[in-house]
């Protein structure tokens, strides 16, 4: 047997100069371990006579108990100096400014998407989503489009393949009117919904994209007419471009689903090759609207002898970029950090139905 007194003071003098935690384990393990010094000692005496194994035994356990105490004081020790020295290393002078930080931006079709469904709000419209695939009942046979229609031909319009499950092709809609079909499907009347969404069409140019962003408005109502469509489209674009004398003039066009249709165009100056909204001699399109047609009343079980109704729907890039002056449509699609730090928004600009613009 060494000598246990020998022992055990150089074991609490290397637990004594263990400078870390991670150096006070390893003596921990080297010492009082399976194959430490201590436990090693242990499992020899039974070769001892009983007399001097149950004095040596005595003693092995009162140095094993004065290391454990040592190394756990030491511990504390380290863990408490490792404490202020992590402190002291991350201390922080609250009396320095703040560093700068790159806030991030809401992009532009959110902003718009938001503006126009506070405006719409306070006008009493609710918004109604659907889904980006569709059938054909719903995004072109509900609204009274023809098959002859070019908007169902190949060449204009996304279809995914068809499958066992489901017969006919689906489509990637092509307007987000077919949500104006769900809604007169699962809601009785009166209506009053707006639809903002993305669509897509097989276009792909300097002024088009393959997806892009629309809003509709749909109300119906027994006592609704043309006035009422009328009123509230003046309104949201004097609202929505800030011009309270805004000129807005109505042209008789056709959509398979509205009769009457027309076109709406705002007063606009193109002077010096800059546009300026309102006042000018000159007319820009930025929507089209009308009467729902009857057939597209009725396709949805709603007795058109009873009830009438009118929809609307915009581009909602093309009134972006006319309202915050954004020169290309492809922009908005470049994921260009650059780009959306100069046309994007602060987080706390953003307008909202309960606080409006």
């Amino acid at each position: 047997m060494e000598d246990l007194d020998t022992l055990q003071e150089r074991l609490l003098r290397e637990v004594g100069e263990a400078d870390s935690l991670d150096a006070l384990e390893q003596l921990r393990v080297s010492a009082l371990g399976k194959k430490g010094r201590v436990t090693g000692l242990m499992k020899q005496l039974g070769g001892l006579d009983p007399e001097q194994r149950k004095a040596t035994g005595q003693r092995l356990n009162a140095v094993k108990d004065a290391v454990q105490q040592a190394i756990e004081a030491r511990k504390a020790e380290l863990a408490e100096a490792e404490l202020h020295a992590r402190l002291e290393r991350e201390r922080i002078d609250v009396t320095l400014p703040a560093r700068p930080v790159d806030i991030g931006r809401i992009h532009p079709i959110s902003r718009t998407v938001e503006e126009m469904i506070a405006i719409f709000g306070e006008m009493g419209f609710e918004v109604a989503e659907g889904p980006h695939v569709e059938d054909d009942f719903h995004n072109f046979t509900a609204l009274n489009i023809p098959p002859e229609h070019p908007a169902r031909q190949e060449h204009d319009t996304f279809y995914l393949q068809a499958t066992e499950e489901h017969g006919e092709r689906k489509v990637l809609r092509t307007h987000t009117s077919p949500v104006q079909i769900r809604s007169m499907r699962t809601h009785a009347p009166p209506l009053r919904v707006i639809v903002p969404g993305r669509t897509f069409r097989s276009d792909d140019d300097a002024t088009h994209s393959p997806m892009f962003h629309q809003i509709e408005g749909l109300v119906v109502d027994k006592a609704t007419h043309m006035g009422h469509l009328k009123g509230t489209l003046i309104e949201f674009c004097r609202a929505f471009f800030g011009v309270d004398d805004l000129p807005v003039r109505f042209r008789p066009s056709y959509f398979p689903f509205t009769e009457p249709s027309a076109e709406v165009d705002i007063g606009c100056s193109k002077e010096g090759g800059q546009l300026k909204i309102g006042g000018g001699k000159d007319w820009l399109e930025i929507l089209g609207c009308g009467m729902v047609h009857p057939k597209v009343l009725e396709n949805c079980g709603i007795d058109s002898s009873v009830y009438q109704g009118y929809a609307f729907g915009m581009g909602i890039e093309r009134v972006a970029m006319l309202k915050y002056g954004i020169p290309d449509l492809r922009t908005f699609y470049d994921s260009d950090l650059r780009w959306l730090k100069h046309y994007g928004f602060l987080p706390v600009d953003v307008p909202a139905p309960v606080r409006g613009l």
